[in-house]
């Protein structure tokens, strides 16, 4: 019956249930059906629901615990693989020490990865001092593993040797092509007294040739002769250290080209340019000019020389001179190529001077060899000039020729 209050009005009030808090029409019905079925399955466990509860939140603890164990399991792997890999490093670093002193001068192949100066190469060179007749003999044996210096992973080796700090000789080895382990086999003969000797310092230089840049130094070698045992042979093998930048003097370089034509008897030189002069005037440049001088048996014979050109280091020449050599004579013949400061009023100086011919030796002999073997075709290359003392100590001229020789009907050499 419906109930109807004394002080309302007479419309009867209906008991209606109360609503539902899921029944919001705003919430998403999926949400609403998923809500339902977790208090559904909530129901059906027969356990009090603080027992439901406290066993999810055991269950996410031990998850939780599973993937932390995971995580530092994975850490101490790769630490591990870091440590196995530092002392394999640690092994390759320790190869070659045995505690033997002739195992770092037989392999030289031994890697150090841990030098600045393993990454130059090592070289094999020996020492042998002759007391009765004052003479030191040098021997550039090999090279190994030397510096990559050009673009496709390789060099062209030689080596520079000579003594300091006089420097009044310089030998230089043939040129491999190619390679980073070049076998030498040679040996240069110095002429020193025996005190001279504990004063000296033997260098060897290694060099990269190039034919139309500067050649690139890969490392030297300094032995200070007063501490060498000179009891017996020394030969022993020793890295390539960094290029000591005392002492060097830059005397600039020169580019000329060579051509002979056997059949017609003609040698040919072409003076193309020059860089890097030294200054020989107070303003800090010189007026160079380049001299070609033919000695015939080791005789002054013919020379020319280029123009001069005014206040510069770097001169640009391009001229070329011919020369009548028989192919008979070219056997015989040197060519002495120097660069000369001119002067107006007092004696020219001479900046620089090299040499070349069948005797030469290094870059010079290069040259010369590829000429003969590439006739009548020019060939061009860079060369360091020497200083002149250097140049006159190797190749020794006779000042004067011969009478016979300036007078054809005596059977010389035409002039």
């Amino acid at each position: 019956m419906p109930i109807i209050h004394p002080n309302s009005s007479t419309l009867p009030v209906t008991d209606y249930p109360t609503p539902s808090p899921y029944t919001n029409s705003t919430l998403n019905p999926i949400g609403v059906a998923a809500i339902d079925f977790f208090n559904d399955l909530l129901n059906k466990i027969p356990l009090p629901r603080w027992a439901v509860y406290a066993i999810f939140v055991a269950g996410g603890l031990l998850i939780l615990l599973c993937c932390l164990c995971i995580c530092i399991k994975c850490c101490c792997k790769g630490k591990k693989k870091k440590k196995q890999q530092q002392q394999q490093k640690e092994k390759v670093n320790l190869k070659g020490v045995d505690g033997k002193t002739t195992t770092a001068l037989v392999q030289p192949d031994v890697a150090d990865y841990g030098s600045a100066n393993q990454q130059r190469g090592k070289l094999l060179y020996s020492l042998d001092y002759n007391a009765a007749q004052s003479e030191l003999t040098v021997g550039i044996k090999q090279a190994n593993n030397l510096k990559a210096m050009d673009l496709g992973g390789s060099s062209d080796p030689y080596v520079k040797v000579y003594i300091g700090p006089d420097k009044s000789k310089t030998f230089e080895t043939k040129v491999f092509k190619s390679t980073l382990n070049p076998a030498f086999n040679e040996q240069f003969t110095f002429q020193i007294s025996k005190s001279s000797l504990l004063k000296s310092t033997v260098v060897m230089k290694v060099f990269d040739f190039n034919r139309f840049s500067k050649h690139e130094i890969i490392g030297e070698i300094r032995v200070e002769l007063c501490n060498v045992d000179w009891n017996h042979v020394i030969e022993e093998w020793q890295d390539l250290g960094e290029p000591a930048k005392f002492e060097e003097e830059n005397l600039g370089e020169l580019c000329f080209s060579l051509r002979y034509v056997p059949t017609a008897g003609k040698l040919t030189v072409g003076i193309l340019e020059a860089k890097n002069l030294k200054s020989m005037d107070t303003g800090g440049t010189s007026d160079p000019y380049v001299k070609v001088q033919l000695a015939l048996d080791k005789r002054k014979w013919r020379k020319k020389k280029t123009s001069v050109k005014k206040k510069t280091l770097n001169p640009y020449y391009n001229e070329s001179f011919t020369f009548d050599v028989s192919f008979e004579q070219i056997q015989r013949v040197h060519l002495v190529i120097s660069v000369w400061d001119h002067d107006a009023l007092t004696r020219n100086d001479a900046m620089g001077k090299i040499f070349l011919g069948c005797d030469a030796a290094g870059n010079q002999l290069r040259h010369w060899a590829d000429m003969l073997s590439n006739p009548r075709r020019p060939v061009a290359q860079w060369h360091s000039l020497l200083t002149p003392e250097q140049v006159n100590s190797t190749l020794v001229l006779k000042k004067k020729i011969p009478l016979q020789s300036k007078l054809p009907f005596l059977g010389g050499p035409p002039t």
